[in-house]
This record gives structure tokens, C-alpha cells and sequence, in this order.
């Protein structure tokens, strides 16, 4: 067994954070997933162990990864962030549907700020502090990173808070940190898709920019 795999045995067994820890497990299911059981523990990160490319996002989605077991699996969020990895290469397929859907990110790893799915979208500070620690194992076990792309503001500000540095947020925006180059992006969810204000062409803009970066 590798660190990364021990790693995300660790994470899938944490239970410190008591209200997540009862939330993830109380979630009523979707009546279009009523037949299939749901994954209900916290979530490691997938994809290439040698990826120059890590996406971090906020959360699991109470239906989406909290479902299926795997980050950005069986959502909206999903369905345009692995889109956008197919598209531009890091991915061998166009949807993410299952854990064992045969999906393989290539020069690419996803991850999140908090591991479990929080109620309304919303970690409190303590428990973002408590899973902080596991995104600093992930930043030493893969040692090839060289763009991170953050997806949302409060992955973002999570991010930058490891180099205690306060930054401004905006989609699109670029810095160089230490030896990587953080780019920060709105995240896929539907709040900011359905609305407009992300749209699918400045989302793959994104995309474009990390893979000239690369």
C-alpha cells in the first residue's frame, strides 16, 4: 500500500467532525436514487498519483458524491467538470456516473476542502480546520503539481490560508505561490451554471489556460 492509498483510508474512516458525521448518514434519498445505496462517509481524492494538475473543490454534494463515493460523481458539477478534463485531455471519458464507471484522470487529481457533504453547501470553519490537514498530506504525497485550480471562493481562501496569504478572488484569476500557479474559478454548481454566471465557454476557458500553462 502506497502513502496516498493510506491516506484516503484515513480519511474515509474519520469521524471527527460529529455533525457531518450524522448528516452524511441522515440524508434522505432522491427518489430517482431510492434503490441504490449511498456511499454516506467522507470521500478521498482520486486521479493521477504523478498529476501536474489538482483541482480542489468545497465539498461532496449530498447526492452526487455523498451517493456514488467519488468526488464530483453523479451531479451537475460533474457532469461539467469531467466535460471540461475530457475535452482538454486529463480525462479518457466525457461523464462521471459511478465509482466504477471505468473513468481515468490523467495528469489530473481531484480533491476538496471538506470530505464530507456539509448541510446547505455550508462547513463551518472548525470543521474546514479539521480537514485541512488531509489537503496538506495530499499537496506532499503528490509531488509533481504544478497548477492548482480552485473551484470557488471558499476553496480558494482555503487554499491560499496554507501560504497565509489573503488574495482576491475572481473567475479566471491567476497567481504564482511557492513553485505552483494557483488559477481560481467559479465552481460548476447549478446556483452558478443555471444562473449564468458561469458559462460553459468561460468554463472551458479555464480548462484552455491550464493546459497551454502545462
Amino acid at each position: 500500500m502506497n502513502e496516498l492509498e493510506r491516506l484516503n483510508e484515513k480519511i474515509i474512516s474519520c469521524k471527527e467532525c460529529p455533525r457531518l458525521v450524522e448528516y452524511i448518514r441522515s440524508i434522505k434519498k432522491a427518489k430517482r436514487y431510492r434503490e441504490q445505496e449511498y456511499w454516506s462517509k467522507p470521500l478521498p481524492g482520486f486521479g493521477d498519483i504523478n498529476a501536474r494538475l489538482l483541482i480542489i473543490g468545497l465539498a461532496p454534494a449530498a447526492h452526487g458524491g455523498n451517493r456514488t463515493g467519488r468526488m464530483f460523481t453523479g451531479d451537475s458539477s460533474g457532469d461539467w467538470l469531467i466535460k471540461a478534463l475530457y475535452l482538454n485531455g486529463f480525462a479518457n471519458k466525457c461523464n462521471s456516473i459511478s465509482r466504477d464507471d471505468g473513468l481515468q484522470l490523467r495528469d489530473a487529481y481531484i480533491t476538496a476542502v471538506v470530505r464530507c457533504a456539509p448541510p446547505n453547501n455550508k462547513p463551518s470553519k472548525e470543521e474546514l480546520n479539521n480537514c485541512i490537514k488531509y489537503l496538506k498530506e495530499e499537496l506532499k504525497i503528490l509531488k509533481h503539481i504544478k497548477i492548482v485550480l480552485t473551484l470557488g471562493s471558499i476553496a480558494f481562501h482555503t487554499y491560499t490560508s496554507l501560504y497565509n496569504l489573503r488574495l482576491r478572488f475572481y473567475h479566471n484569476a491567476s497567481y504564482n505561490i511557492d513553485d505552483k500557479i494557483l488559477i481560481a474559478s467559479y465552481h460548476p454548481s447549478r446556483q452558478n451554471t443555471q444562473t449564468g454566471r458561469l458559462l460553459w465557454d468561460e468554463w472551458l476557458a479555464v480548462f484552455k489556460k491550464v493546459k497551454q500553462m502545462i
